[in-house]
């Protein structure tokens, strides 16, 4: 089969579609013919050598893909050969193969196509673990999501909406900030000319749930956010990885701060977690109340080009890698 391999860490160019050897399942697992993948900020990472696989993944990059079921593991219960789905990954979904757990699977929701799917699962996982899993958001409720534009962003309004929460953003510029009021957030914020705790706070008096990707520059201006009993789950780190954390001011709002990660998890976790996306949240998928937002499709053998249009900060949604060119 082909893949994109990564032949030393570094920039985009580094990226090349080669043929690689066929992934066999393994027991529990099963092999998918892929359709398409996904970028994520991950697979950047990745690729600059900063975010290796964890212990027994692919060093193939890719979080995500959707495809159709070619071959069963032992002990697979529950699908089938031919079963169009769409699958959380601990790597290789940039190839034309990729041997998955069984629990990671999903099946395409509703009207969505095959293509479309493999922007889900990533997003859908994370958003769904930490904002509803952990951080518990209900109906009233204020959720800040920054980088609303983004993959994670543009679900993350959908699912608060669909839940009865009140959404705020932030973005970096008026049309990306248009794009997601028209997906539903109530309240848009320019970061690069507003300051999001004075308007969160005027507007709304602070948020219960802040879902942030900046990590480091974010953190004590995201405590500094929230309502008492506001619960902040960091996901990300592009505002660097050290920060100062203000105890007392923490207290004072009996607030909390979580940080996670899901590629590292285990097997068993992840499966629990896409169990409760598969109960609760594709029949929102599949009515159409959360629906997947794809800023471009390029050919998986021209990954070196989607890694720049993610890098370069233009796309609303995510950006897809599709074998079928």
């Amino acid at each position: 089969m082909h893949a994109i391999k990564l032949r030393e860490p570094g920039g985009p160019d580094n990226l090349e579609w080669a043929e690689v050897a066929d992934p066999q399942p393994g027991p529990g697992e099963v092999l998918l013919d892929v359709a398409a993948s996904a970028v994520n900020r991950a697979d950047l990472l990745q690729r600059q050598g900063n975010y290796p696989p964890p212990p027994g993944a692919s060093d193939i990059l890719g979080l995500e893909c959707s495809g159709t079921i070619a071959q069963l593991g032992e002990g697979v219960e529950g699908w089938q050969v031919g079963d169009e789905v769409c699958a959380l990954l601990a790597g290789g979904g940039y190839a034309e193969r990729v041997a998955v757990p069984a629990g990671q699977l999903l099946p395409v929701p509703g009207e969505v196509d095959l293509i479309t799917a493999a922007g889900l699962p990533e997003v859908a996982c994370t958003v769904w673990s930490n904002v509803v899993m952990h951080a518990r958001l209900t109906e009233g409720e204020v959720l800040l999501v920054h980088g609303g534009a983004g993959g994670i962003g543009t679900h993350a309004i959908q699912v608060g909406k669909a839940l009865g929460a009140t959404v705020a953003v932030t973005a970096g510029s008026a049309d990306r900030l248009d794009r997601c009021r028209q997906l539903g957030a109530d309240l848009a914020i320019n970061y690069r000319e507003q300051d999001f705790v004075e308007v969160l706070q005027e507007e709304t008096g602070g948020a219960d749930v802040i879902l942030d990707n900046m990590g480091a520059k974010y953190l004590d201006r995201n405590v500094s956010a929230l309502k008492t009993g506001g619960r902040l789950a960091i996901i990300g780190m592009q505002g660097g990885v050290v920060g100062e954390l203000n105890i007392g001011k923490l207290m004072s709002k009996r607030a909390s701060v979580a940080a996670t990660t899901l590629r590292a998890r285990p097997v068993d976790d992840k499966a629990r977690i896409v169990a409760d996306v598969r109960d609760r949240l594709w029949p929102l998928v599949a009515e159409g109340a959360v629906q997947p937002i794809i800023g471009q499709v390029v050919p998986m053998s021209d990954a070196a080009a989607a890694h720049r249009a993610l890098e370069e900060g233009g796309v609303f949604g995510k950006v897809l890698l599709s074998v079928r060119g």
